[in-house]
């Protein structure tokens, strides 16, 4: 180490390193957000006959994964819905849970459709052999590292799921991770 006359000097260096410290272990401690993932995704084939009057029904394979081995995630309810344009085809909420640290948890459900909105859909997937729908989750979480429990902290994400006229996922993309909502896809 290099030696330093001047008191001053010495505190300036001392306090730099600690700051380096500190920047350092703010970088290695702080929690990453969890991933969500639409695995898989479907329209039965009896909500693809266009009925009138019927309600479709959506099932889903949601996926929450913390990337975490530290921390632990305490979930509020999660807002599961999915779009046709602006319309809301249907909603879901599921309940609040705890995951800890490097879990992966499947959630499989269903959503009934909209009967107004879902005749959109049915008549998109007849004329162009595919509909594009968004899937919006909104929820609260928060971190629980050595003990200590976070601030809440506002997930909203978004993701585009391309669905063929067979009523499942079309594409390469058979895996569709959400992603943080942006102010052009915002209503």
């Amino acid at each position: 180490m290099c030696e330093t006359k001047n008191l001053y000097l010495w505190l300036l260096q001392v306090v730099a390193l600690l700051g380096i410290l500190a920047l350092c272990l703010w970088l290695i401690l702080r929690p990453r957000p969890p991933q969500y993932t639409i695995v898989d995704f479907s329209i039965p084939q009896s909500s693809l006959v266009n009925k009138e009057g019927q309600n479709g029904t959506i099932l889903y394979n949601l996926e929450i994964e913390n990337p975490n081995t530290d921390s632990t995630v305490y979930y509020d309810d999660i807002f599961l819905t999915f779009y046709f344009g602006q319309d809301t085809v249907g909603e879901k909420r599921i309940p609040a849970f705890h995951q800890g640290g490097k879990r992966t948890r499947q959630i499989i459900d269903y959503v009934d459709g909209n009967r107004r909105v879902w005749k959109s859909v049915l008549n998109a997937l007849i004329s162009n052999a595919k509909a594009e729908l968004k899937v919006g989750l909104l929820t609260r979480i928060r971190y629980k590292t050595w003990g200590k429990k976070s601030k809440h902290h506002k997930l909203d994400l978004q993701g585009l799921l391309q669905v063929g006229k067979d009523g499942k996922i079309s594409g390469k993309k058979k895996k569709n991770k959400l992603h943080p909502t942006s102010k052009k896809w915002r209503r």
